[in-house]
């Protein structure tokens, strides 16, 4: 089950359990406002969503008809949308960290009263951020190289990079480099492709898979 789905699960549960509950929610109805008699479930893309009945039993066959619903507005809209899954079977990318024991807590102004659906929104969008950086660090063609030369052919599953070691002096540039300067110099000669914005897309990607694979390194800047 893919993390959207399971995300859709949580919704529904929360949903379900505020009302009491007898018919399955129409798929094909999506509207912004709830229908009076029924309440609106939203995916965590903040615009799917399905109209369920007040009345509707609690139970988890009923759940997932919600869940199914929801998918298939989701991939109706979304083609294409298995590369987050496909990526990830073909290169093991680390997840990020469990922050499940933080619902339920305040965390100040910024987020208020920290829910599940706040937990899932995370995860899912800082994996898939690694998950791209996956992506564009085993492809030639994403980094623009001239010679079909990728990150990984030197560092198979970003071994060697040492993300936790930076900042500190690389003798290639002659001054202080962040990771992503490295990434810019091996991109440039290596690779032979055109470097990239620091707020490119492709270079926060970048930096998020490589730091994600040295998950639970601890930091310690500046080491050779």
């Amino acid at each position: 089950m893919n993390n959207l789905k399971v995300l859709a699960l949580i919704l529904v549960s929360s949903a379900l359990a505020a009302t009491a509950d007898s018919q399955s929610p129409s798929p094909q109805q999506s509207p912004a406002t709830a229908v009076p008699g029924s309440k609106t479930v939203k995916l965590c893309d903040n615009k799917t969503t399905v109209q369920v009945p007040n009345d509707a039993p609690k139970t988890r066959a009923e759940g997932q008809k919600i869940s199914d619903a929801l998918m298939a507005q989701w991939k109706e809209a979304n083609p294409g949308s298995n590369w987050v899954q496909a990526e990830v079977e073909a290169h093991q990318i680390v997840t990020p960290a469990d922050n499940s024991k933080l619902i339920g807590t305040g965390q100040s102004s910024t987020y208020g009263t920290v829910t599940p659906q706040d937990v899932q929104v995370w995860k899912n969008e800082t994996y898939k951020m690694a998950v791209y950086g996956s992506t564009v660090f085993h492809s030639g063609d994403e980094l623009g190289s001239e010679i079909a030369v990728s990150c990984d052919m030197c560092h198979p599953r970003a071994a060697n990079t040492h993300p936790e070691s930076y900042p500190k002096f690389q003798p290639q540039l002659g001054r202080v480099a962040l990771l992503r300067d490295m990434i810019n110099w091996c991109i440039e000669h290596p690779v032979r492709g055109k470097v990239l914005m620091p707020d490119d897309p492709k270079m926060r990607a970048l930096e998020a898979y490589i730091i994600a694979q040295r998950k639970g390194v601890a930091l310690d800047y500046g080491k050779r």
